[in-house]
């Protein structure tokens, strides 16, 4: 079998083109995951299609806003936490959520690798990072 990379995957260009990219540069088989965090725009269904469309030999869409509503931002807005005191940190706290189903899914689909498209000068691509290595450590 070969190599497996799991996605973090939005259905946006960006992404879409990784699909292929990753395939071609590394020979390895690219499983696409979006998480649903609650923040809306296009249909899954449609994103997981887009997914395979592109070259994923598998696309998984994970309903996770309940779970991301329930125990992560419940507690921060309990907690009142503020970016610098004044927004919800509604992105950040997503972060560990998505990381969580990416994880999951490349424990399933058996993969070695879990890539994003985070730039490399952002808090996000830390976030992934930091979260993926907790969770499965290299």
């Amino acid at each position: 079998m070969a190599e497996r990379v799991v996605l973090a995957y939005s259905g946006g260009l960006d992404t879409s083109v990784c699909i292929g990219w990753i395939a071609e540069e590394t020979g390895a088989e690219v499983i696409a995951v979006a998480v649903d965090v609650g923040q809306g725009g296009e249909d899954l269904d449609a994103i997981r299609q887009r997914a395979l469309d592109c070259g994923a030999v598998e696309a998984e869409v994970a309903d996770a806003r309940e779970e991301f509503a329930d125990e992560y931002c419940l507690p921060a807005l309990k907690a009142n936490a503020l970016y610098q005191g004044q927004y919800p940190l509604v992105s950040a706290l997503s972060r560990p959520v998505i990381v969580k189903h990416l994880v999951a899914a490349a424990k399933k689909h058996g993969a070695g690798t879990v890539a994003h498209g985070c730039t490399g000068k952002g808090n996000d691509q830390v976030r992934f990072e930091v979260g993926i290595n907790s969770l499965a450590p290299v």
